[in-house]
């Protein structure tokens, strides 16, 4: 898959792309649907078996979930937000949805608990008695409600004093794994399905960063060190909470780890979203190459002189910390950069390079996003592009009237 980004197949790439929406009007965003369709099946390869659960998050489109979940190997959705949930749930876009991340949303929590199939389809999670308090308030007279346990999967060093991964739940011992497990089992109007454990240490960070061969090397080494520990605690907690209770599911994982999270046997499916579009933060991973597959296109609208030319817009930076990786990256054609004073813009975008004076008013210019849905906020439709044509053209969450987060 390297191949792809080789100057000529970049080359004949963006003739392809040009030449498939040569009826729009820039700015717009595309899914090339053959990258598309390659990644998901290097995503279900790389499960070795187990279900992949799609993030929604990193997708945030319904016609596309709805073409993953009819896709041999991917079972259920990871939502991003109640609300998300209750949508999908209602238009039947899957039967299978697990919230996230925890839910302070008592509206949303009380019109779950009241409607039989989303009670039955969504799953909350969970992490603290406060999160049991709420949801059994608001949701009190209803049907029962599904829940999923969130443990931390961080890689704590220096006994507790460091702690590398994202900072989520506060239960990191089989031991207050149980005793909250406890907790869950003891009220009537809660239903504990399943345990979930993101170790985005691993699946968020890539061990291959450009030139920087020794930060590499440190990157693997950590990841090694934290696989191991994760797999034995993991495995712990599992099997004191399965002393007391059926779990449906153990969740882990991310498209930066699929083979080693399924490796575990503790483990029953493992997430992922990131990798079926794969935005330029999952470019340097040693243990997969995925192909680009959502792009946007900016117009060429200035040429403010030799080796320059200004796009319209294109200043969608993508959350995380305030660094350059933040920026979308110039992609077609090869050789542009941006101003180190500007930047990519609000409403313009200046680009600089050789490939600058082979552009015309009015030409493309193609970018890829940082990650992966974040780049749907900015548009209200994708343009599907299959061959050397758009086959179809459908809306994002965005272009349903959805703005979750």
């Amino acid at each position: 898959m390297r191949a792809f980004c080789g100057s000529v197949a970049r080359m004949n790439l963006r003739e392809r792309y040009d030449a498939a929406t040569a009826a729009l009007e820039a700015p717009f965003a595309v899914v090339d649907l053959a990258a598309f369709r390659a990644n998901a099946a290097d995503l279900v390869r790389r499960a070795g078996g187990k279900p992949v659960r799609v993030a929604s998050k990193s997708v945030r489109c319904r016609a596309l979930l709805e073409e993953v979940l009819a896709t041999d190997g991917f079972a259920g959705i990871m939502a991003f937000t109640l609300p998300e949930a209750l949508w999908l749930a209602e238009r039947r876009t899957g039967d299978d949805i697990l919230v996230a991340y925890p839910t302070t949303d008592r509206a949303a929590i009380a019109e779950l608990a009241a409607d039989e199939h989303a009670a039955a389809t969504v799953t909350l999670m969970v992490d603290c008695a406060d999160h049991l308090d709420l949801i059994e308030r608001a949701a009190a007279g209803g049907h029962p409600v599904r829940v999923c346990v969130d443990i931390d999967a961080s890689y704590r060093l220096l006994g507790g004093k460091v702690s590398l991964g994202p900072r989520r739940s506060p239960l990191h011992t089989p031991e207050q794994v149980r005793a909250f497990a406890q907790q869950v089992l003891k009220r009537s109007s809660l239903r504990l399905v399943g345990l979930m454990a993101y170790e985005g240490q691993i699946a968020g960070v890539g061990d291959q960063p450009p030139g920087k061969p020794l930060m590499g090397r440190a990157i693997r080494a950590m990841q090694q060190r934290s696989r191991l520990e994760l797999a034995r605690r993991r495995a712990a907690i599992v099997a004191a909470v399965r002393e007391l209770t059926d779990l449906e599911f153990v969740n882990g994982g991310g498209t930066g780890s699929v083979e080693t999270t399924v490796a575990e046997r503790a483990v029953t499916e493992v997430a992922a979203g990131s990798g079926l579009y794969q935005p330029h933060l999952f470019d340097h991973y040693s243990t997969f190459t995925g192909r680009p597959a959502a792009l946007f296109a900016l117009p060429v609208v200035r040429r403010p002189g030799p080796g320059v030319v200004t796009c319209l817009g294109g200043g969608y930076l993508a959350s995380g910390p305030a660094d350059e990786i933040r920026l979308p990256r110039p992609y077609l054609p090869t050789g542009l950069s941006y101003s180190g004073t500007e930047g990519a813009g609000e409403v313009q975008t200046p680009l600089l390079g050789r490939a600058a004076d082979t552009l015309r008013i009015g030409d493309r210019v193609w970018f890829r996003h940082t990650k992966a849905g974040e780049l749907c906020e900015r548009f209200a439709a994708l343009h599907l592009i299959d061959g050397d044509r758009v086959v179809r053209t459908v809306p994002t969450y965005r272009g349903e009237g959805r703005t979750f987060l």
